[in-house]
């Protein structure tokens, strides 16, 4: 079984944690996570690639074991967050990677891909969305605090960061849920139960908005610069519609689209598939 090292580095004075395997010298794989999780939702996939790949995986500011400094602080917004992951791939030397990205890593990594087209090999989009046809009817409640962020809009949202929200995200569309691992979703409500962590997710579902406003210049990128990209998708992800996975094909006409019989949190059934479908696709 490869090793997995568990490391922090400071970025800029800025704490992030990350998990690594594989070579220095091999091709370099950058994991990057989504709502409401961490580094920890790769940990099927990095034993299954580390014979062939370095990866990386960080927690996202904010996430995980990576710092979350108050709000007063630090500024939650995908641009923030972005920068900080950008300058974390500097830092540990990541000079040229493919990059895995899922739900809140694709607005993450498109922005970085967008600023350093010439450090991107390829793309490997889990459920990862960058087009408004994607978008399922689930985001409404979070569209009307876009339209209007007023406090009780803003309230109306802590639903989504309830632990019985968090386990359906891992659950819904799954036909076997027995194959969904409590692990994930018990230790992503732990992180989500830390003081000040609700309005950390409260101020990024509002930010959300910038991510839209942003899908055409990430389609402007993929049409200019044809990156190779896979989108691998759970097609019964009840945010993310299949409709964004096709997609991807408008602007890059060959780009690999892959369905799998899951949700949202294609990982937690499918590690295997997906490591396959990597492996092919980055050879």
């Amino acid at each position: 079984m490869p090793e997995t090292r568990y490391r922090t580095v400071d970025v800029d004075g800025f704490s992030i944690a990350y998990r690594e395997a594989g070579a220095p010298a091999a091709p370099k794989l950058l994991l990057l996570h989504g709502f409401p999780s961490a580094g920890h939702m790769f940990r099927d996939l990095i034993p299954l690639l580390a014979d062939r790949f370095h990866l990386v995986a960080p927690d996202l500011p904010g996430f995980g074991l990576s710092e979350m400094p108050a709000r007063e602080r630090f500024t939650y917004s995908f641009d923030a967050i972005a920068s900080v992951i950008d300058r974390f791939t500097e830092v540990i030397g990541f000079e040229r990677f493919a990059v895995y990205v899922f739900d809140y890593g694709a607005p993450t990594g498109f922005r970085i891909a967008a600023k350093h087209p010439e450090r991107i090999t390829g793309i490997i989009s889990q459920n990862g969305n960058a087009y408004e046809e994607g978008l399922s009817e689930g985001w409404n409640p979070i569209r009307a605090y876009w339209q209007e962020p007023s406090q009780a809009n803003r309230d109306a949202l802590r639903d989504f960061l309830k632990p019985e929200a968090t386990i359906w995200q891992y659950t819904h569309g799954v036909p076997d849920t027995t194959l969904v691992s409590p692990d994930g979703y018990s230790l992503d409500n732990y992180y989500l139960g830390r003081p000040g962590a609700d309005e950390v997710q409260l101020d990024l579902f509002g930010d959300y908005k910038s991510n839209v406003a942003l899908y055409p210049v990430f389609q402007e990128y993929f049409r200019t610069h044809r990156p190779r990209l896979l989108a691998i998708w759970g097609r019964n992800d009840p945010f993310f519609l299949p409709a964004g996975a096709e997609a991807y094909r408008r602007d890059i006409p060959d780009a690999q689209v892959t369905f799998l019989d899951t949700g949202h949190f294609a990982l937690e059934t499918h590690a295997a598939a997906i490591a396959s479908a990597i492996r092919a696709f980055l050879a």
